[in-house]
């Protein structure tokens, strides 16, 4: 789960870590109000768009204030926006929100990053001098520039690890201890969360040898959000694509991508595996849907109607190995959505397990213009050919 980069700073000051002083603004009045208030004290603010996606400083998404009323004209401009960022894709995102924060002065623009590597099996911190830009371009272009620490699980991040990373950014001073207080409540937090990943870019050091998180963004494990009820409640809906929320509902695994051949497969190494064979037999899926071991008819429905909602899907690929999920509910759940949605597009489905010749029958005796297939590759092959 995703969250705005205000909610972030809000969590991370809980647990100590340093942030720039900022308010929420829903309407201009709010924004003007929010940048008269933070200019009292400091000579200038910035009025950000507040969307799920980075790069917004490039898509004109972050603006600088020297007066509420340049806030207050900024604001006129960005609410309602189609931010168009590198992560938005060419549709850009709506922007609804937009966060006023104080300025700072500014000395030295960092990159810190912390999560999971699954290679070591550690809660890993990734620090770069390069702040302020994509890390994954630092990452392809110069991956020397970033250094890494691996926590131990027991005993989290230690003080001569943060110091390492400290010196190693180049920082000297104050600014190195300010940077050790940074790092330790920022695993806290990672660790009191749940979260996958929190990424402070920039983290800047001000003249004064302060660290300072100047953005932040931070995404958390869905498995573990029912621990996390206050957390969970920071969803903004406004932001998901409609049919990943819909299927979230559903307890669907679902991931909208650029295809035009819907998946419906159970087991996400299977649904992988479904998506690759499309791809080698030439076409592109529409999306990732995993229905999961254990579905019913109704699920199946549900997940049905979501890949039919998309007006880019020109096919379906059904691809189910019935093991707990018996071949006859995925059967009849399809017939079920097929005739619910009046199915306008060619549907390809491959069975193979359990009850199979009971699910074959039933799809052979459905009435609908069903393609079945023997095999995965078989399948891919004819879902591409569908198109045609």
């Amino acid at each position: 789960m995703k969250i705005h980069e205000y909610q972030a700073k809000e969590i991370l000051s809980g647990f100590g870590v340093a942030v720039p002083k900022g308010k929420l603004a829903l309407s201009v009045d709010e924004a003007e109000a929010a940048a008269a208030e933070l200019l009292a004290k400091k000579p200038v603010c910035v009025v950000k768009a507040q969307i799920h996606a980075g790069g917004r400083g490039k898509g004109g998404g972050v603006k600088l204030a020297k007066s509420a009323a340049e806030a207050r004209a900024i604001a006129e401009k960005m609410f309602g926006m189609q931010l168009v960022t590198h992560q938005t894709g060419p549709a850009g995102q709506k922007v609804r929100k937009l966060y006023v924060e104080e300025g700072c002065d500014i000395a030295r623009e960092l990159y810190l990053g912390l999560t999971l590597d699954r290679a070591s099996s550690r809660n890993t911190f990734m620090a770069s001098a390069e702040g302020g830009v994509e890390i994954e371009e630092v990452a392809e272009k110069h991956p020397e520039k970033i250094l890494r620490a691996a926590c131990d699980p027991v005993v989290g991040l230690s003080a001569f690890q943060a110091r390492d990373l400290a010196f190693g950014l180049g920082l000297s001073g104050p600014a190195v201890n300010s940077f050790v207080k940074f790092a330790t409540a920022m695993y806290k937090a990672f660790i009191a969360t749940d979260a996958s990943i929190i990424e402070i870019n920039p983290l800047v050091v001000t003249k004064q040898g302060e660290v300072i998180c100047l953005d932040a963004k931070i995404n958390f494990d869905d498995n573990a959000l029912f621990r996390h009820k206050a957390i969970a409640e920071l969803r903004d809906a406004d932001e998901e694509d409609p049919r990943e929320a819909q299927a979230k509902e559903f307890d669907l695994s679902y991931i909208a991508l650029d295809g035009n051949i819907g998946c419906m497969v159970n087991g996400a190494g299977l649904a992988m595996a479904t998506m690759d064979m499309i791809k080698n037999a030439g076409g592109m899926p529409a999306n990732f849907l995993d229905v999961g071991g254990g579905a019913d008819e109704k699920k199946v429905t549900a997940a049905f109607k979501i890949i039919l909602g998309d007006p880019t899907v020109k096919a379906v690929l059904v691809n189910i190995f019935g093991g707990i999920m018996k071949c006859d509910i995925i059967a009849a759940g399809i017939i079920a959505a097929a005739k619910q949605v009046k199915l306008h597009v060619p549907l390809v489905v491959r069975l193979e397990g359990t009850n199979v010749k009971e699910g074959k029958a039933l799809l052979a005796s459905s009435g609908l213009p069903i393609i079945t297939a023997d095999d995965l590759g078989d399948a891919a092959r004819k879902a591409v050919a569908s198109l045609k």
